[in-house]
């Protein structure tokens, strides 16, 4: 057998496989080797991981990966391109031979998909052209966030707080304040009683606590344990704000206590004071995370974060937990693991929690009042809430991963169910009626999850690129229902300027004991196939008497000739 190609593949599984089958048979594999092992000079915009909506009037991040194989740094600007014509630009630095890992914010302005273009402009020395741009589809909602701010003292952090969230127009706050000394706080966005009922709590998306704990006149083990429920099986969210009071450690007794992304020391909970004021830097991810977007442009947020007011106060945090992602770290204080974390975020089942070190954020107001205090904590809250609003009715509420998922990939589908009173349904089941992009519809069954949220999960396989809509219900009550749509973009089967791997075509001929040549020795791979002995015929032998058809035959004549028989008479 001859093979002639560059060695690469598309689909499915390496071709040295397949070696192994002629070698068996005896058959030697000639590989002409075609192409040349260095990628054609180019840049290509490999991947854009949009979100599948965003919030109206807000930036949605939009990252991207370009790919270099020019021997050069290349200086370029990304460019971003809505269907209306609204436009946006970043400078990139292109490092040469390197993948470029980046992200470009793009404010949402209006309700409905939009389709947005994302591009490079073709540099001098690309031989490619046709894969520096890539379009995509983004959604844009209207906002209703629910929040529950939960704390003992009235510190000025949760003072400034509660006046973000309240006079947030897509925010909707609720707080409940266990002062030690003067009880139940009360007036406007007050409740007096913690959320007992699962209908009750489970409407809330984010959760704040403060300096509260597991204790008499603060929350009890069983109430603790329903924010704990909340988080993993409904996709909310969980803020901790720790205090000098040190109630967080309490939180221990609780599952909630799990929750919290760091290691405290417990010989400090009083925390850790500083007599000048000390300053935080954000970490490498902290700088590409949307969460600690205060500026218009990653330029301006360097600033902004540079020049913001420090703290003299952070909770004895040791280190940050495996999994977790520290955003932002103490500039000064460091110890056997690196600087102290003050911003962590991690994932905690379907939902994300967020802890912070400091009380004091309330002093990013210096001299800009509320701008970046507002803005951090609203975007706070908005990219806890995302993935339990992707898809939310009120009687269902759908999320799913990927996101943008490309054919062959399985999509994960997580769901919560509600009664008609609100509370979560135990006694029921949920269907979705799964449309592919060809117009074929199939049923599938979420399967119900142990416990008492109403939870229930599923998955199936992105058969083909477009758009799949799923009308996810609850049988017999056909008012129960949302819609939501997932669009499976799908990459070039066959990519151009890619290397050739003559190292795969050595393997083939190795394995199968044939030879690779490149195609100035094709006259050699002539004389050596022309010198191989005639293969022996292959015979394949069939016993026709062990055969099924050999009976049936036999009746069959023997059925003809009697009735013959009997038609002329015979006996």
């Amino acid at each position: 057998a001859i093979f002639l190609g560059d060695g690469d593949w598309n689909l499915g599984t390496s071709p040295v496989g397949v070696s192994q089958q002629f070698r068996l048979k005896g058959v030697p594999i000639y590989t002409l080797a075609t192409g040349n092992n260095k990628r054609v000079p180019d840049l290509e915009l490999t991947s854009v991981n949009a979100p599948t909506y965003g919030i109206i009037g807000e930036n949605a991040q939009i990252p991207f990966t370009i790919e270099s194989s020019l021997a050069r740094d290349v200086r370029t600007q990304i460019r971003i391109k809505s269907d209306t014509g609204a436009e946006r630009y970043k400078d990139l630095t292109i490092r040469a031979n390197s993948t470029h890992y980046d992200s470009i914010l793009w404010r949402i302005e209006k309700e409905g998909a939009s389709t947005l273009s994302i591009s490079l402009p073709v540099t001098n020395g690309e031989l490619i052209e046709n894969n520096n741009s890539r379009d995509f589809v983004i959604s844009g909602k209207p906002e209703s966030i629910r929040v529950l701010v939960i704390e003992t003292l009235p510190r000025w952090e949760y003072r400034f707080i509660r006046n973000a969230l309240s006079r947030d127009p897509g925010v909707s706050v609720d707080c409940l304040l266990l002062h030690p000394d003067l009880g139940r706080g009360d007036g406007p966005d007050y409740i007096q009683e913690f959320p007992e009922k699962l209908e009750d709590l489970q409407k809330y998306d984010v959760i704040f606590i403060g300096d509260v704990g597991v204790g008499e006149g603060q929350l009890t083990v069983e109430q603790a344990d329903l924010i704990e429920g909340l988080v993993k099986s409904q996709a909310s969210g969980v803020v901790f704000i720790p205090g000098a009071k040190g109630n967080q450690f309490t939180l221990s007794k609780s599952n909630l206590g799990d929750l919290i992304p760091v290691i405290l020391n417990q010989d400090k909970k009083e925390g850790l004071s500083e007599s000048i004021e000390t300053t935080m830097r954000l970490t490498p991810e902290g700088e590409e995370s949307l969460l600690t977007m205060l500026g218009e442009s990653e330029s301006q947020n360097e600033t902004i974060w540079r020049n913001l007011p420090g703290f003299y106060w952070q909770a004895p945090v040791v280190r940050a937990k495996s999994g977790s992602t520290i955003l932002a770290e103490n500039e000064a204080r460091r110890n056997a693991y690196g600087r102290l974390p003050i911003i962590v975020t991690s994932r905690a089942g379907s939902g994300k929690v967020l802890y912070m070190a400091i009380d004091s954020a309330w002093r990013w107001r210096r001299g800009v009042e509320d701008l970046y205090h507002y803005r951090f904590w609203g975007q706070v809250a908005r990219w806890m809430s995302y993935q339990r609003n992707m898809a939310a009715g009120e009687r269902i509420r759908l999320f799913y991963t990927p996101e943008r998922p490309k054919p062959g990939d399985f999509v994960s589908l997580s769901a919560n169910a509600f009664d008609s009173n609100g509370a979560p349904l135990n006694d029921g089941v949920l269907q979705i009626d799964l449309t592919a992009p060809n117009g074929q519809i199939k049923r599938i069954e979420l399967a119900k999850e142990e416990g008492a949220w109403g939870s229930f999960s599923g998955r199936f396989k992105i058969s083909q690129p477009g758009e799949w809509n799923l009308n996810t219900f609850i049988p017999e009550e056909p008012a129960a229902a949302i819609e939501a749509k997932i669009i499976s973009q799908t990459d070039a089967i066959e990519k151009t300027g890619r290397p050739a791997r003559f190292e795969v075509l050595q393997e083939m001929s190795k394995i199968s004991r044939g030879r690779m040549v490149t195609a100035e020795k094709i006259d050699e791979l002539v004389k050596e196939i022309n010198a191989l002995p005639e293969p022996q015929p292959l015979v394949t032998s069939i016993k026709l008497w062990a055969h099924w058809l050999a009976p049936v035959i036999l009746i069959t004549l023997l059925s003809l000739f009697w009735v013959g028989r009997k038609l002329n008479g015979a006996f």
